[in-house]
């Protein structure tokens, strides 16, 4: 029995005597055997659990179904990841999920992919070649392919999305390609047309000539570098429209009722036009004026010209200037005469490529802001063009194909060539030589393009099938305004979208994709297109079990009985439908999982899905096809809470692109690259971190040095569990089943600190504002935990006994704490978090009952209740907390002293000083420093041996002055608040050498003599050594 220490006492005597912490939590991740068999456990079986178990109504979260064409990308990841965070957040708070992953598996992605692989793969001349048109393929051939392609992408996919821990069952996901889903689809059209919402229309509309097939507005961008050869041109008016020659200028001013110049009257007289397209010139069939603006007969005069021809032109007013310009430098216009557009109206001209005559006609979309003030109308190659001659019954003219090269009807020598390449210039070049081409200029203009393909579009003229969304507009808006969303600004953009789109092209020409519905008269080319008939069609795609019989059966088997017998032919459309209508629809499945909850006398939820969660283009997309099918069919908007996110950059902010090698592969996070020292491997936890730690609401930047300091916070949060986990022991149970509160003010402080993590965390799920929850578990692990709490209970649990009131008080606030914890962490990092729950419970089993309901329960944090109802009867008040916030300023303040004594070799160890603590008077009565807490748990606190708190200002003063040498630093007067502290809330801290000494055993200087253990040492050994 030692009471005192001899002179060769040395602190490994009493190493056996501490508590130190012990667990076989690793320090660092280890991938267990049964890894696969754990995998599958924290997605699959804990989704079937929950949805066995946890409360109705489901919370819906509705897939938006990724194009199965390849490899999952890092924005995968962010928008997956984040999904699967919303949806564990959920089932922790016990609400039972619905989440059903999908693929959109139509689509020429997908049929672009598997053409090129069938191109790889065949034989010279065989009947794919290098540049033949895919669409004159079998399309047989194309869907099989096609299929084959989407279904390896789904399954490699698949894989991936379990590796990232998304929680769904995996063998119960859907496909577009899918029977039951295509009816579904079908069905949606059925109802379309029975409301008259769809039509058949020959109009222009945007072409691709890189994919062959029509776009809707929805899956174009815009380059705004696209450069393009405008072109001025002349076109001879021809007088009345009774006239077939060229007018002289003098002819048609009177015919407008104006005179010219003596000088002029045997002049020619040209209109000027402007185009940007110059490949649409043979399509023309006007030239648009608009009534009510100002137009001038001119001539150009060029005084460093020798030129003899005197031509006339016609151009707007306020156009001269710039129209000069471009006719030469030193070019002025002579105005002639006047006339307003009204006027011009009727008069002819001569077709500037095949001369025939044409007429200037009114548009209200001319401007005199740009070109020449009167527009070269192509009524194949543009809506408002098209629209400004259907009314007047001029019908549009197309000579361009689906390749984008000019048709016979563009004549001989235009015949073949693309429209986007040499076939402009060929225009140009013939206009030179019969002299029609007054100047070129390139410019640099915004330009639609293939968002698939990257290359530029066009627009032509083609018989086309339609959704006419005019009526869907009003009540599409007005059901907007009441989705949340997130963040707020996205609300205005998907508004914008539905508030400009008039009309949806819905037809596609590629056979990979689902069938319209519809059959052609043989003669007439008339579409049979009605309810009945679509509904017939589906019948048949039913019983015959497959989508493919519309290109393997023949057409007979799909004609009604009505139209049977009647000595019509028929044959079946070739288009199909856009792939935004596929997925559109995709509500569809979520209407039975609802009626089967609302049979169960569940309260039926509306809108079917509570999120929709996709990246920012998808308002053009599938957030707008959906709300617009559904409005269409149910009268509702299919989500009520619609969650936006961006896009992924680099770290120095440029958009991530396999041609600029910028990109960071989700699966090279995980595993590791090929090179493991440039790309080592971090863990799912660190890619879910990373997605967790963004403002996923603008675009984000992920780096190999964004994610290496992720990792290290992942490291951080292991390192904080593992410190808990090691100062916990069996019989910690006991201490929380008995329901004892923590008996330090300080542990009561750390409980009511977590309360207040809890309550803030859980709102921020709630909003789902994941960064502000990472910013909040960072700062609670990193100042409160690491810096702060930590620290001080380290002496308390490695030196008291064991069963001592004040470290066990401090042991049920670690339970709790890591209780907590592991649930906050639960949505995010779901690996650590239930490795860290598993070796809880295995700690303190008792802790973690299982009741007959929950013993088929997967081990996981996410089948427990979410931490509500923590630390009841220890909330500080008011003014406790604020004194607590006192304590800690004075700890930051005395950090520094104790670094600068440091600094200046007066001590190794903070436990070798004194702290003086003292607090001027406030006017002229003293105010005492209040402290919520005993000045020995103060030392714990402030990491010292010893603590004096003065009052007195002279006995401070004798303090300073008797200090000497043993007086190591002295702060200034430091405010640090009025809690406590009255009006002024100053404290002055000074540290010395303290006057006791070491304790072999805590280090602490708190002995009376040398080399003898303090007081609470001496008691701790000496039952230690007498225990049985």
């Amino acid at each position: 029995m030692l009471a005192t220490a001899t002179a060769t006492t040395t602190s490994k005597q009493f190493h056996n005597t501490l508590l130190l912490p012990h667990t076989d939590f690793p320090q660092r991740p280890q991938r267990p055997k049964d890894h696969v068999q754990r995998q599958t456990q924290l997605t699959q079986a804990i989704y079937r659990w929950q949805k066995q178990h946890l409360a109705e109504p489901a919370f819906v979260l509705h897939d938006g179904p990724p194009y199965a064409n390849g490899d999952l990308h890092i924005g995968h990841a962010l928008n997956r990841i984040l999904k699967d965070m919303i949806n564990r957040y959920q089932v922790h708070r016990g609400r039972k999920v619905h989440y059903v992953p999908g693929w959109d598996c139509h689509g020429l992605p997908i049929e672009v992919k598997a053409l090129a692989q069938l191109r790889q793969h065949t034989p010279h001349g065989s009947e794919l070649e290098a540049e033949a048109d895919p669409t004159a393929l079998d399309p047989r051939h194309v869907r099989t392919l096609a299929r084959r392609t989407a279904l390896k992408a789904v399954a490699k996919q698949r894989q991936d999305l379990q590796t990232w821990g998304v929680l769904a069952d995996w063998d119960d996901c859907y496909r577009t390609l899918d029977l039951d889903y295509q009816i579904r689809q079908l069905e949606v059209f059925g109802t379309m047309v029975a409301k008259g919402l769809i039509y058949r229309r020959t109009r222009p509309v945007y072409w691709s000539p890189s994919s062959r097939t029509a776009l809707a507005e929805a899956e174009l961008e815009y380059k705004e570098d696209h450069r393009s050869e405008s072109a001025y041109v002349r076109c001879a008016l021809s007088g009345t429209t009774t006239t077939t020659t060229t007018a002289t200028a003098a002819e048609q001013a009177r015919a407008w009722g104006v005179d010219l110049p003596a000088d002029l009257a045997a002049s020619p007289l040209y209109a000027l036009v402007w185009t940007t397209t110059p490949w649409t010139l043979p399509a023309n069939r006007a030239i648009a004026v608009h009534p009510k603006l100002a137009y001038a007969l001119f001539e150009p005069v060029d005084e460093t010209s020798d030129s003899r021809e005197r031509p006339v032109y016609l151009a707007a007013t306020a156009r001269l200037a710039e129209v000069c310009a471009q006719l030469g430098p030193s070019v002025t216009p002579r105005v002639l005469a006047t006339v307003t557009g009204s006027t011009l109206l009727g008069t002819q001209y001569h077709h500037p490529i095949t001369g025939q005559l044409q007429s200037v006609i009114a548009a209200d979309y001319v401007t005199e802001h740009s070109g020449t003030g009167l527009v070269h109308t192509a009524p194949g190659h543009g809506l408002e063009d098209y629209e400004a001659c259907l009314a007047l019954g001029i019908p549009a003219f197309s000579p361009v194909n689906g390749a984008g090269r000019f048709t016979a009807e563009a004549g001989s020598l235009l015949e073949g060539k693309s429209v986007l390449e040499d076939g402009g210039q060929t225009v140009l070049d013939g206009l030179k030589q019969r002299g029609l081409l007054l100047a070129t200029q390139t410019i640099t203009h915004s330009y639609p393009y293939d968002w698939r393909t990257k290359q530029p579009v066009i627009q032509r003229a083609t018989p086309q099938w339609f959704a006419d969304l005019s009526s869907l507009q009003a009540p599409a808006l007005k059901a907007i305004q009441g989705v949340q969303a997130v963040p707020e600004s996205s609300t205005a953009r998907l508004e914008r979208y539905v508030a400009n789109r008039k009309e949806w092209c819905i037809s596609r020409q590629r056979a990979w994709g689902v069938p319209i519905p519809v059959l052609y008269d043989m003669a007439t080319d008339e579409p049979l297109c009605d309810a009945s008939t679509i509904a017939h069609i589906i019948s048949v795609i039913r019983r015959l079990e497959s989508v493919d019989s519309w290109w393997t059966q023949p057409v007979e088997v799909f004609v009604p009985p009505a139209h049977q017998n009647t000595g019509r032919t028929f044959r079946l459309g070739s288009d199909t439908m856009d792939v935004w209508f596929d997925s559109g629809t995709s509500w569809t499945l979520l209407q039975a999982f609802r009626a089967n909850e609302a049979q169960q006398k569940q309260s039926v939820s509306e809108p079917l899905a509570d999120v929709y969660l996709e990246g920012s283009d998808q308002h053009r997309g599938w957030f707008q096809s959906s709300l617009l099918t559904s409005i269409a069919v149910t009268g509702r908007v299919p989500f009520r809470r619609l969650v936006t996110h961006g896009f992924t950059l680099d770290g120095t902010g440029r958009k991530m692109s396999k041609s600029l090698g910028n990109t960071m592969e989700p699966n090279h996070v995980i595993q590791g690259g090929p090179d493991k020292t440039r790309e080592p491997a971090y863990g799912t936890d660190t890619l879910r971190l990373w997605v967790a730690s963004t403002d996923y609401t603008r675009d984000v930047v992920i780096s190999p040095d964004t994610i290496a300091r992720v990792a290290e916070t992942v490291r951080k949060f292991r390192h904080t569990a593992r410190f808990m986990l090691g100062n916990l022991d069996a019989g910690t149970a006991d201490l929380v089943r008995s329901g004892q509160l923590p008996t330090s003010p300080l542990d009561r402080y750390a409980l009511a600190e977590l309360r207040s993590l809890v309550t803030a965390v859980t709102a921020e799920y709630d909003a789902l504002a994941f960064n502000k929850v990472f910013q909040h578990l960072t700062n609670f692990t990193n100042a409160f935990l690491s810096a702060f709490y930590f620290e001080i209970i380290k002496d308390r649990l490695y030196t008291e006994a064991v069963d001592s009131p004040h470290r066990q008080s401090t042991q049920i606030v670690l339970h709790h704490i890591l209780r907590v914890y592991t649930s906050l962490l639960g949505p995010i990092t779901h690996e650590l978090a239930d490795e860290i729950f598993r070796h809880h419970r295995a700690l303190c089993p008792t802790l973690f009952p299982s009741s007959s309901s929950e013993e088929e329960a997967p081990a996981s944090v996410l089948c427990t209740p979410w931490p509500t109802q923590l630390g009841e009867g220890v909330a500080l008040s008011a003014e406790l907390a604020q004194q607590w916030q006192t304590v800690r300023r004075i700890r930051e303040e005395s950090m520094l002293i104790l670094e600068q004594a440091r600094r200046n070799k007066h001590l190794a160890r903070s436990l070798e000083v004194e702290l003086l603590l003292f607090s001027p008077p406030q006017g002229s009565s003293p105010s005492p420093l209040v402290l919520p807490t005993t000045e020995e748990e103060l030392c714990e606190i402030f990491l010292v041996s010893n603590l004096r708190v003065v009052e007195d200002p002279q006995e401070w003063s004798r303090l300073l002055a008797e200090g000497g040498d043993a007086l190591w630093a002295v702060s200034p007067l430091v405010d640090i608040g009025t809690g406590g502290l009255g009006p002024k809330g100053q404290v002055q801290l000074a540290i010395r050498k303290s006057r006791q000494h070491k304790c072999p055993r805590c280090w602490r200087y708190c002995s009376a003599t040398a080399d003898a253990l303090c007081t609470r040492c001496d008691t701790v050994v000496r039952n230690w050594e007498t225990r049985p």
